[in-house]
């Protein structure tokens, strides 16, 4: 239950895969949206795990290589805001493809990996809780990192479930705007991860 509460807090504020998952889910459908979150979702569950079993010398190098991570990742957030911003929307529905679903959930599974700030949240948490100490056993341990994984999946569940009831609603000239103002926002995340490093 500590792991299930932990995974949808951390889920829950609405950043840049918020966005993105928004968005996919009004352009694309709510099965795109939430296997875009379980990317997410994945790289949740990651973080758990090294914090889960103590892990400090991944911990520590993924700390250190901060400034690479975010370069890397500020840099495809800005890519993909760009493309959101000049890409039209569809007149119709389409049936996602296969591809384009498993894309999503790379593309969110690596922007989530290069956000180190997500290990430290994790750090912090689990150290506040007195969770991932070496005392613990190995099944208290995988029980907290499924429990990550199941409440950040569960976030993006309902994330998409409610943009889902949305998009019958969203006309061509609506959607239109919405990869305008999704796009601008994206790129604006992508632009404060590279403004970080100065």
């Amino acid at each position: 239950m500590k792991g299930l509460v932990i995974g949808f807090s951390i889920a829950a504020p609405v950043g840049p895969i918020g966005m993105l998952c928004l968005r996919r889910t009004l352009a694309e459908g709510r099965l795109s949206g939430f296997v875009s979150g379980l990317g997410a979702a994945t790289a949740d569950a990651f973080y758990g795990f090294i914090a889960g079993f103590g892990l400090t010398a991944i911990s520590t190098f993924l700390v250190d290589q901060q400034a690479w991570l975010r370069l890397i990742g500020g840099v495809f957030l800005i890519f993909l805001g760009v493309r959101y911003f000049l890409s039209k929307p569809w007149e119709q529905s389409l049936v996602v493809g296969k591809g384009s679903v498993v894309g999503g959930y790379v593309s969110t599974l690596f922007l989530t990996l290069t956000n180190p700030v997500t290990i430290l949240s994790f750090a912090g948490i689990f150290a506040g809780l007195g969770l991932g100490s070496t005392s613990q056993d190995y099944g208290s341990a995988i029980a907290l990192v499924a429990g990550v994984f199941t409440g950040s999946a569960a976030w993006w569940f309902v994330l998409s479930a409610i943009a889902s009831l949305f998009r019958a609603k969203v006309t061509f000239e609506r959607l239109r705007w919405v990869n305008r103002i999704s796009g601008i926002i994206i790129a604006g995340f992508g632009v404060a991860a590279l403004v970080s490093l100065l």
